[in-house]
């Protein structure tokens, strides 16, 4: 590995400035990597990570700034330009066509021809091989898209961009949100064998721990703007990140656990979605956070999804408030108050390119309708409170969704559900993807939700204090960073092939057990948190 603060830069952005309508998303920002270097990206949601990234990938032509790629000004930056450089992106989208196998989407747009047409056996062994021996995950090449996790995807999206073997830079937007603890491993180890290589690594990335453990130099945003470049002690330093990133200390990233309540509110008993999971007793109170931890294939996310009523559950009873409730659409979940805030926010949790405002009034339009007819003022009205007091940014309700930061996209979905008065939130990965600054402020939220029932309400009159003990939710927090699990909940329970293996307060569990029993293995010698902050 060569000294990345005094080798060449194979890759040079300078004074890129990019805007949209009601967003300034890239300030005079600068962005310089070398070879054989794993550069780290970060920055609060907002700052301008993606927009670079996406400048760079040429989905986004820059108002002002020059591109320079292995010494040769990009004067006709485009999408083919950027790939015959050498440059490849693993996105935070995951992009994949749901009815191609997974060899058809490794070989996308590369694929392997003879005389007889497409290759489609030589294929499937060749993505099968890459798959097992770059990335250690044994994955059936003819299988579907739409029939993998989440996790299995994001890998099929590494295999494509790297198949050919002509990568020089390599950029990975958030590889890691989706995985469990041994994929992210074995994700690390194939990101150093190609820094080994001589590859460029650009890694993007809201887990300062993966940042401080395998960047060698960190380049910070802020405002649209690269505030610092980072190496030795500083890049490894997660304090000295954090303050340039937010330009403030943050002392306590949890909010104090308070007082739970002792009425039930959800009861799952003997609940069954063969072959996902079977057998599942489940209980909310009132003013509990209920964590949910399992590993891909653990039945997760099934459980999330039969509570919501995306899948039915075969066998098995639900009650709501002590009555019996049969979920079997999202229509009937809604109605009587339970709400998902989905693991996919882009494709399941917003409507891209309507406003903000819109997508915060999309599940209480009555509220805001006269005649089937949407006041747009007092929606207007309605949406700017909500967004002031979740903070979302920037400060125009107006600005379309789809230009937004992961983070504050998020916020719009939790705005939607608070304009709703709900009393059970499901949320399905939370943070994912979501910047330090944005989890404290979405962690407080969420304990907020708990204990005191924040409303619509409490935001038009502009009230910082909660709506009342008297209205407190339910929360369930499906998650794969154990923890924000240990941090955030009351209580956790733990599936394992489907069924549930432990239901424990949080006092009688620690990282170490978490991990063991989420992986049936036995405990970590180290204390250090898989997603350290």
């Amino acid at each position: 590995m060569v000294d990345a603060l005094h080798a060449p830069s194979y890759l040079q952005m300078s004074a890129i400035s990019k805007a949209f309508p009601g967003v300034q998303a890239l300030d005079k920002a600068s962005l310089s990597v070398s070879s054989s270097e794993i550069h780290g990206l970060v920055g609060e949601n907002g700052a301008g990570k993606s927009t670079i990234i996406k400048v760079l990938a040429g989905v986004y032509s820059p108002d002002a700034g020059s591109i320079v790629i292995d010494n040769v000004e990009q004067d006709r930056h485009s999408p083919g330009s950027v790939h015959d450089a050498g440059v490849r992106f693993i996105h935070q989208e995951l992009n994949l066509v749901p009815h191609f196998t997974v060899a058809e989407s490794v070989f996308m747009g590369q694929e392997i021809s003879g005389p007889l047409g497409v290759r489609k056996r030589l294929m499937r062994k060749r993505a099968e091989e890459f798959l097992e021996l770059s990335l250690h995950y044994r994955l059936n090449g003819n299988k579907l898209i739409r029939d993998l996790g989440v996790a299995e995807r994001k890998l099929v999206q590494i295999a494509r961009a790297l198949i050919d073997n002509e990568a020089k830079v390599v950029v990975f937007d958030e590889p890691t949100g989706p995985l469990a603890s041994n994929e992210v491993e074995q994700l690390f180890s194939a990101i150093r064998a190609l820094r080994e290589r001589g590859i460029a690594i650009i890694y993007v990335s809201h887990y300062l721990g993966e940042i401080t453990d395998l960047c060698d130099r960190v380049t910070v945003f802020r405002n649209g703007q690269d505030v610092a470049v980072l190496a030795g002690a500083d890049a490894a330093n997660s304090q000295t990140i954090i303050q340039h990133m937010v330009g403030r200390d943050i002392t306590t990233l949890y909010p104090e656990r308070r007082k739970v309540g002792k009425k039930p509110m959800l009861e799952c008993s003997n609940l069954s979605c063969r072959p996902h999971f079977s057998g599942v007793n489940l209980q909310v109170n009132s003013s509990e956070i209920v964590g949910i931890a399992g590993l891909v294939g653990s039945g997760r996310e099934e459980l999330i999804d039969v509570l919501y009523g995306l899948k039915t559950a075969q066998s098995g009873t639900v009650t709501l408030d002590g009555q019996p409730l049969h979920v079997d659409s999202p229509h009937i979940a809604v109605k009587n108050g339970i709400v998902l805030v989905p693991r996919d926010r882009r494709n399941t949790g917003l409507v891209l390119d309507m406003s903000v405002a819109d997508n915060i009034n999309l599940a209480s339009l009555d509220e805001v309708s006269s005649y089937s007819i949407e006041r747009k003022k007092p929606g207007k009205i309605r949406a700017t409170a909500l967004a002031k007091k979740l903070d979302i940014r920037p400060d125009n309700v107006s600005a379309i969704v789809r230009f937004l930061s992961g983070g504050n996209q998020q916020k719009v979905v939790l705005a939607r559900w608070l304009a709703t008065g709900s009393k059970l939130f499901i949320m399905d990965e939370p943070t994912i993807g979501v910047d330090i600054g944005a989890k404290v402020e979405i962690y407080q939220l969420i304990s907020d939700l708990a204990h005191g029932g924040e409303s619509a309400d409490s935001a038009l009159e502009g009230s910082s204090e909660l709506a009342g003990d008297d209205n407190p939710a339910g929360v369930i927090i499906s998650s794969s960073d154990p923890t924000e699990l240990l941090g955030l909940c009351d209580r956790i329970i733990v599936l394992l092939r489907g069924e549930v293996i432990a239901d424990k307060p949080v006092e009688e569990l620690t990282l170490d057990s978490l991990l063991a029993l989420t992986t049936g293995g036995n405990v970590r010698t180290t204390d250090e948190p898989l997603h350290s902050q």
